[in-house]
């Protein structure tokens, strides 16, 4: 788990305004960790984690772009059933609200990542650990013994 910086982009929810941004970012050499699109009527959000947070600016910042630059939780999440459900109930467990969440898949590593919008940051670092293992033991549990 680590925090990293997500870029928010409004559009006007017209066809080719996404694709065209996509394209300008594209020639910008500019990849992404993770991206969402959501509607909301008339303009769409579009939500990103940049591998190159710079260039992405820079390309932004070229095209007169206007965006917001939010810190996120970026979380992987293990390849079991209710992976991403354990995360969240850590996160609710300790009070913590997830303002919004997306994932990303990245097929050469077979990894799942999960961009996580919290209300305290720091405090959900340390509920959710290095790798989101908290070294907190869970009330009523108690530990393995090996023999």
């Amino acid at each position: 788990m680590q925090t990293t910086r997500q870029l928010s982009v409004t559009l006007v929810n017209k066809p080719g305004r996404l694709a065209s941004l996509l394209a300008s970012l594209s020639k910008g050499k500019v990849g992404f960790r993770a991206l969402s699109v959501m509607d909301t009527g008339e303009r769409g959000t579009l939500r990103f984690v940049p591998d190159d947070l710079s260039a992405a600016i820079d390309v932004l910042d070229g095209a007169s772009v206007r965006y917001d630059m939010t810190e996120v939780l970026l979380v992987e999440v293990p390849n079991q059933s209710g992976g991403f459900r354990n995360i969240c109930e850590r996160l609710a467990n300790d009070h913590l609200n997830i303002d919004y969440a997306y994932c990303s898949f990245d097929p050469g590593r077979g990894r799942v990542s999960a961009v996580i919008k919290v209300n305290d940051l720091a405090k959900a670092q340390r509920v959710l650990g290095v790798n989101g293992s908290t070294s907190r033991r869970r009330p009523g549990r108690r530990p393995v013994h090996a023999r």
